[in-house]
């Protein structure tokens, strides 16, 4: 029964009982009144609802579907987000079968004889849209696993770590109408030193090169890309320094690069990074009367550290077939504690100095073959703690029978001038280590490329 025969007989219920209980003699008269008021009412109610044809929603819901469309905004912001999440898990065996079950040299794989979750991460992204009328956009990722508490955060490095690990990256960003366009983000973004990046669906092999681990994985500040032509983009960033979401100095870094594209197929980065990430103050306990952060307390370093770094990095990839990808990067690194001698201080540089090749290679829609071969001069111990030549040789077979799923089977050989791996007597260390790993990657979200 609908809304209108409802009220039509509820009111002429209620109205002929109460002139039954009433008990007056013109009863006969008075129905007539009550039909002649009745019909009226019809009348007005017809007035007042909308017509609804044959086969549409009842009125209420026609008023919402109404609403929406007068309303476009919720389906334009749900159109324009992608919500994309990734799990990457492993299981890895050293066939050095070190002590404590630790691979060396590693931060995603890091454990052998282990199923490791190496990273679980969740993206929230809505890009710039020029053509569109919308300049601006944000991106969130938010991650956990071994890998962000590797990779995320060091007390060493910041002050506190803690608050800022599982937010990999935050930043909105503006896109100015200058030439073809110049894109200012804010916030904090993943390092692009290296050829190689966070997720690995993305990459050409299970593991990381010692470059990925050497090289910065973060920087916080304001960076700028200017699109000068469809083949050539500047960058510039101002940070507050390496893998340092707060500074621990008054100093900015800077870094200076571009990208060139002169083929549809061919793609070169440079990039020149310079800054200071020696610290000017200490931890002390909290009751010292300098509080800078809640919970923490300092006191400067005096003298403090001021030597520089400076990072070449240079990479370079070529798709060379459409089955065939080839990738190049050479990186050179230089840092000092102190910028001049003095009393008690050496200001003799340490150095990084090397570079890495890749392959990859599509035999069918469905398998991979990646290779990766690697040498790293560490001079001063800046990235092992250890003057030493490191090399490395990676092979990785893929198996993707579906987008959003990826099976990896990985084998790998480090080795080095020096003894730098668990073996498994305690203390008695080896100058290679083998380790073969089979890596799952799921994914899933509606963000296109590489995320």
């Amino acid at each position: 029964m609908d809304f209108r025969r409802s009220l039509y007989v509820g009111v002429i219920v209620f109205c002929y009982g109460r002139e039954l209980s009433a008990q007056r003699p013109n009863l006969q008269d008075r129905v007539a009144q009550l039909e002649a008021e009745v019909a009226e009412l019809k009348a007005i109610v017809k007035a007042l609802q909308p017509a609804v044809p044959s086969g549409e929603a009842p009125p209420a819901q026609t008023a919402n579907r109404v609403a929406q469309e007068e309303d476009p905004t919720t389906i334009d912001f749900l159109k324009d987000t992608t919500i994309n999440l990734n799990l990457d898990a492993y299981y890895a065996w050293n066939f050095n079968r070190p002590v404590g079950r630790v691979n060396l040299l590693r931060a995603d794989d890091v454990l052998s004889n282990n199923f490791g979750l190496n990273q679980a991460g969740v993206i929230f992204e809505r890009a710039p849209n020029p053509p569109a009328g919308r300049r601006f956009g944000a991106r969130v990722d938010l991650q956990f696993g071994q890998a962000t508490e590797t990779l995320q955060g060091n007390p060493s490095n910041e002050p506190r770590p803690q608050v800022y690990r599982n937010i990999f990256q935050a930043y909105g960003t503006y896109v100015f109408p200058v030439g073809k366009g110049l894109t200012v983000d804010f916030g904090k973004w993943a390092g692009a030193l290296s050829i190689e990046g966070n997720y690995t669906k993305d990459q050409m092999n299970y593991s990381r090169s010692f470059y990925f681990y050497y090289l910065p994985f973060y920087h916080s500040g304001v960076r700028a890309t200017f699109q000068v032509n469809d083949k050539f983009a500047l960058n510039y960033w101002l940070t507050n320094g390496v893998n340092q979401t707060e500074t621990v100095n008054g100093y900015k870094d800077e870094m200076f690069g571009f990208i060139l594209k002169p083929k549809k197929n061919v793609t070169w980065t440079q990039n020149y990074y310079f800054g200071q990430e020696g610290a000017d103050r200490e931890a002390v306990p909290p009751t010292s009367p300098i509080p800078v952060q809640p919970g923490l307390s300092f006191k400067a370093i005096q003298p403090a550290p001021d030597g520089k770094l400076h990072i070449f990095d240079s990479y370079m990839t070529w798709q060379s077939t459409p089955r065939l990808t080839v990738a190049l990067e050479g990186d050179y690194v230089v840092q000092r504690l102190w910028e001049h001698d003095g009393p008690g201080r050496s200001s003799a540089p340490s150095h990084v100095v090397g570079g890495v090749a890749y392959l990859r290679y599509q035999f069918t829609p469905n398998w991979f073959l990646g290779g990766r071969t690697e040498y790293l001069s560490d001079r001063g111990g800046l990235f092992s703690g250890l003057t030493q030549a490191l090399k490395e040789n990676t092979v990785t077979l893929d198996y993707t029978p579906r987008e959003g799923l990826m099976m990896r089977s990985e084998w790998r050989r480090d080795s080095s001038n020096q003894p730098s791996f668990l073996g498994q007597s305690q203390g008695v260390l080896r100058k290679s280590q083998n380790t073969a790993t089979v890596g799952l990657i799921w994914w899933w979200g509606r963000k296109e490329g590489a995320w």
